[in-house]
């Protein structure tokens, strides 16, 4: 009899280093119009909000590096943030973010779905490694959202034990998102010219933090409104001076 012995999966080697300047990122083309939009309107919320700190890293198709077996692996989420980073050189521009060597761990990533299959749910565990496993198993990111922009949906995924786990949206189809201790989920409306389903923040309360243009919306509105009562004060003390002098009452004199 021939013993058959399993071959072990080892464990990837990782490690953190600067990623070298002369390395070439690439340049693609970002795969449909809606994805920079969704991420700059989840950015411009939070700064809205007054939610972003200068210490923060929030960003969009932009390097997250990590050396694995000596390779280096670059992946550019639609969006991510990370709580605390380095901060450059005045006059340096960052061009790349490596997790423990530059900063914190990245806490949140999200991939915009494109129309053809892609890697966003690929465990490829060999190069060039699916994204899945990247942030799973090298990054370790807590928290890794998926929206599908073709059918309307969202999957939020937490790590735990090593393995991502698909979480669950409370009554009002919402996502907490632990990282940020806001509500994540999907609005339709208008924004920049587009009227299509976005990717919002609600706070703790499942109040909707705001763009820049509904914030100013709003104060136009409450200076209406302030004007409208300041208004009928008006009218309705005219009225009773009137009445007043129809009573043969000098109101002057009162």
């Amino acid at each position: 009899m021939v013993l058959q012995i399993q071959p072990t999966k080892s464990e990837p080697t990782v490690t953190w280093t600067a990623l070298p300047e002369d390395y070439i990122l690439p340049d693609d083309p970002v795969e449909n119009i809606q994805q920079p939009l969704l991420a700059a309107a989840l950015t411009e919320a939070l700064t809205v909000a007054k939610l972003t700190q200068p210490q923060m890293l929030i960003g969009s198709n932009f390097g997250l590096v990590a050396t694995v077996n000596d390779n280096i692996i670059v992946k550019a989420p639609d969006w991510f943030y990370v709580p605390e980073v380095e901060p450059v050189d005045e006059g340096v521009i960052r061009r790349s973010y490596t997790p423990n060597l530059q900063g914190k761990p990245v806490a949140i990533v999200m991939e915009f779905l494109s129309h053809k299959e892609n890697d966003e749910l690929s465990g490829c565990s060999t190069l060039p490694y699916g994204k899945l496993y990247f942030y799973e198993q090298i990054l370790k990111v807590p928290t890794y959202v998926i929206y599908n922009p073709y059918k309307q949906s969202i999957e939020v995924r937490r790590l735990e034990s090593g393995k991502y786990k698909l979480e669950s949206p409370n009554e009002k189809e919402h996502f907490w998102i632990p990282e940020l201790e806001l509500f994540l989920g999907i609005w339709k409306g208008e924004r920049l010219g587009q009227n299509i389903n976005w990717l919002r923040w609600w706070d703790k309360s499942e109040n909707l933090l705001l763009w820049s243009e509904e914030k100013n919306k709003q104060a136009e509105q409450r200076v209406e409104q302030e004007k409208q009562r300041a208004d009928l004060e008006k009218q309705r003390a005219e009225r009773l001076v009137a009445k007043l002098r129809d009573l043969g009452i000098d109101p002057d004199s009162l």
